[in-house]
């Protein structure tokens, strides 16, 4: 049985090409992941960037709903008591509120008169709140409603949106960083074939800068 002769090392320019073969499977990988992930928090953001930025031509007629309600006469007794001026709302109390009224004031901030309770309790396209009597528990609640346009703009600028929207929009943008960064890398990587790459590239940059020193003081 013959010996099969021994593999001949790479040269240079194989050891190059598979490294640049690597690198480029790497980049369309976390390219392609990262625009998959970003992809429709994007679109949201692209779509409320041109409501934001006409918002004084986009009407929008608020709907206010008020509502009232009578906290139950066994619950009164714990908001007639002193009460530190940081307190929360009692859970039981937070709880017949959200009954007869829909809104849920549990663990908001509350302010804290010698007559009432007053809670705030603002959110995307709107905003809210809910007082209740101290003597005589009677709960006097509000809703505003400005309409989808309203809300998409809220969430585009993380406005009483609350934790989880927080941390969407950090991990959105960390997606968003990877897919343009890639994205240059994959550039920079073609750019020899593409001649335009680089002039594009560069207006891209010039142009909002440009604008900025001429336009914006």
């Amino acid at each position: 049985m013959t010996t099969p002769p021994p593999k001949a090392a790479p040269t240079p320019q194989q050891r190059k090409r598979r490294w640049r073969g690597w690198w480029l499977k790497q980049l369309h990988s976390w390219h392609w992941i990262s625009a998959a992930l970003s992809l429709v928090g994007m679109l949201l953001f692209a779509v409320t960037g041109l409501t934001l930025n006409h918002a004084a031509t986009i009407g929008a007629t608020p709907v206010v709903t008020e509502q009232a309600a009578i906290l139950p006469a066994p619950l009164r007794p714990l908001l007639s008591r002193t009460l530190a001026p940081d307190a929360r709302l009692p859970s039981s109390v937070a709880s017949a509120v959200a009954a007869a009224t829909g809104l849920d004031p549990a663990g908001r901030a509350v302010e804290w008169s010698d007559t009432d309770a007053y809670v705030a309790l603002p959110r995307p396209g709107g905003d809210a709140w809910v007082s209740i009597d101290r003597a005589t528990g009677r709960i006097t609640a509000e809703t505003t409603d400005r309409g989808w346009i309203s809300y998409l703009n809220d969430l585009h600028k993380g406005r009483n949106a609350g934790t989880a929207w927080f941390w969407f929009i950090d991990v959105f943008a960390v997606a968003c960083i990877v897919f343009t960064l890639t994205g240059l890398l994959l550039l920079q990587l073609h750019a020899r074939h593409r001649p335009a790459t680089w002039p594009i590239v560069g207006a891209g940059l010039a142009i909002p800068a440009i604008l900025a020193i001429l336009f914006l003081h």
